[in-house]
């Protein structure tokens, strides 16, 4: 049970979608926080568990909407500012991160916040330093420039199940027992747990000598990547993974490399291998004795966010802050593209199952549990789209018993979810167009529920269309498979739950 509100005002959570605000959220509503979760679409977060808690407000806005941040502030006596940008293919994405900076940093003089707490990168400033991790610092000095104290915490790797860093340590290891990798492999490092990042955040806000301080977070031990690879090894059950770094492997390709073989774009992963060649450990520890708890060591830490994995527990993943799809592509109402080319495959079949039965077995498509049928297309779609530049066959799947808005399925995202009702996918795939997957379910009078499957596609340009014709036969038998599949499925399951006992 939470204690009781221990302030009347809220604490304000920017990037409550993020992977580590989606996190954060929960823990201050544990702490006994009222809590004011700001985001760009309400709908990605009404799915999660917090959302419907006693003691949260959710609100829409944008950190580079002024005005939006300002209402969001509002009343509020703290703010967490989790946003920032990793994306190198943005013109300038360090100039974006330092408007969103400035306009939080207004914001907070305009509406009177006592303290601002951001989550920044560990690193030493200089020559060096990789893109990313001084723009990081670059929005402290921003942040600072306003009126309010700032509290910045400086992170390096955070452990914890799907993480960006988690996830290539994870994939990396699992699949090459021989890696060929860059002289980065050898860099100092202190990693830190995910739960003690979220210790530390959820704590400043009862610290009053951390008000305008910064300090360094990261668990006791330095240690290196190749050491973090043995270590996932050992724990994972794997033999020990040959390392042999080369020095002609640049972050550009090292980024490439990871893209190809782990669930992470390119576009996030080439930050992130730039950081891996700056040494970043802690110099600075005087937090431990203002906010003490158990830090687990890597060892630790890895073991703890497998067992997340493997129990399917994990709460966000670092693809929740993907964008929700626009609303016009539920496709209930005239999109903004109305009047232009619409290409429709629907199918439907009637299935000897009721309607929560059937619903089990859509929740089932796609993740750990494969497509049920052509599994191999999917897969060798996957791999064209990795090669193409794009997600690839990520084999996620959404977390907990319904899939929520904004979670991820391979290479599709939850658009609208109607439990037992109806499921929309949009495609994040390279297309030459975009393309959504709906099931919609229909309770018959007779008990039988009719699945209907509709794949829809609005072609860009001539290259769309004929790309549409020429999948047409694949989907004529991927998509009529898959249905029958799920039909199959249901009317087992339906059987078996009608079989006496005994």
């Amino acid at each position: 049970m939470a204690s009781e509100a221990k302030a009347e005002k809220p604490i304000l959570v920017t990037g409550a979608t993020g992977y580590i605000g989606g996190r954060l959220v929960p823990r201050l509503l544990d702490a006994g926080y009222p809590v004011r979760a700001m985001v760009r679409n309400p709908e990605k977060v009404r799915g999660r568990a917090w959302a419907a808690r006693s003691g949260v407000e959710l609100v829409q806005g944008d950190v580079f909407d002024p005005a939006s941040l300002v209402a969001a502030a509002q009343g509020c006596r703290a703010a967490y500012y989790l946003v920032h940008s990793m994306n190198p293919r943005a013109d300038d994405f360090s100039r974006a991160d330092r408007q969103a900076a400035q306009n939080m940093a207004a914001a907070a003089e305009q509406t009177g916040l006592e303290q601002i707490i951001y989550l920044s990168g560990l690193g030493e400033e200089g020559e060096g330093l990789s893109k990313h991790l001084r723009s990081r610092a670059e929005v402290a000095r921003v942040l600072r420039q306003g009126a309010t104290p700032v509290t910045v915490l400086r992170a390096a790797m955070i452990i914890g199940s799907g993480s960006a860093s988690f996830e290539i340590l994870r994939y990396l290891v699992e699949r090459l027992p021989v890696m060929i990798t860059p002289r980065w492999i050898d860099t100092p490092c202190q990693p830190i747990a995910v739960r003690n990042v979220l210790a530390y955040l959820v704590g400043c806000l009862a610290c009053p000598p951390a008000v305008g301080e910064t300090f360094d977070i990261g668990q006791p031990e330095i240690i290196s990547y190749r050491r973090l690879m043995h270590i996932y090894a050992e724990e994972a059950g794997l033999r020990r993974r040959l390392i042999f770094p080369v020095p002609v492997l640049t972050p550009r390709l090292s980024s490439y490399w990871i893209h190809l073989v782990t669930p992470v774009p390119a576009s996030l992963a080439r930050p992130l291998a730039e950081g891996l060649r700056n040494e970043v450990v802690c110099r600075d520890h005087r937090i431990r004795d203002l906010i003490p708890q158990n830090l687990l060591d890597a060892r630790q830490a890895i073991r703890a966010a497998l067992e997340k994995t493997q129990r399917r527990e994990v709460e966000t993943t670092w693809s929740d802050a993907g964008a929700a799809p626009p609303a016009e592509w539920g496709f209930d109402h005239d999109p903004a593209w109305a009047g232009g080319t619409l290409f429709q495959d629907l199918r439907r079949i009637l299935v000897a199952a009721d309607a929560p039965t059937v619903w089990r077995q859509v929740l089932r498509l796609g993740g750990q549990c494969g497509w049920n049928c052509g599994d191999w297309l999917w897969r060798v779609r996957g791999l064209i789209d990795r090669l193409l530049g794009g997600v690839g066959l990520r084999r996620t799947q959404p977390s907990g018993a319904e899939p929520r808005v904004g979670d991820t399925l391979d290479f599709w995202r939850v658009a609208e979810v109607e439990p037992e009702r109806r499921l929309l996918l949009v495609a994040e795939m390279k297309l030459p167009g975009r393309a959504t997957l709906e099931f919609e379910l229909r309770q018959q009078p007779t008990g039988q529920t009719e699945l209907r499957q509709i794949n829809r596609f609005v072609p860009r340009g001539l290259g769309g269309i004929i790309y549409w014709y020429l999948v047409t036969p694949f989907h004529a038998l991927v998509f009529r498979g898959l249905l029958q599949g799920i039909a199959r499925q249901a009317e087992a399951k339906a059987a078996s739950n009608m079989r006496p006992e005994g």
